[in-house]
């Protein structure tokens, strides 16, 4: 994502080689931009962020559980706890998002 490259000059980590293009060093994942001299101008992406949810659809929940399971047992599991709708986990892993 274009808001992944945008790294202060001086943090930059170089992610190429010396000479590298910006179609190439585009292909194996990094970030290219040449306007600043003497700091890398083929760098590695900002890590993206992610966040954990609980999905809201209850029929894409992934069991994390078993039958019977009560509240606290889930949630120390690191699992999320609904118990509706019938008929679908209670107790369900999250999701990862990106923010």
């Amino acid at each position: 994502a274009k808001c992944q490259c945008q790294v202060v000059p001086r943090e930059r980590t170089n992610c190429g080689y010396p000479g590298i293009s910006a179609v190439e060093c585009r292909k194996i994942g990094c970030c290219f931009n040449a306007s600043v001299p003497s700091v890398p101008w083929c760098y590695n992406p900002k890590a993206k962020k992610v966040k954990k949810v609980c999905p809201n659809d209850p029929f894409t929940r992934i069991n994390c559980g078993y039958p019977g399971i009560k509240p606290r047992d889930c949630t120390r599991k690191g699992c999320c706890f609904r118990t509706h709708p019938a008929g679908v986990p209670w107790c369900f892993y999250h999701r990862v998002m990106e923010e």
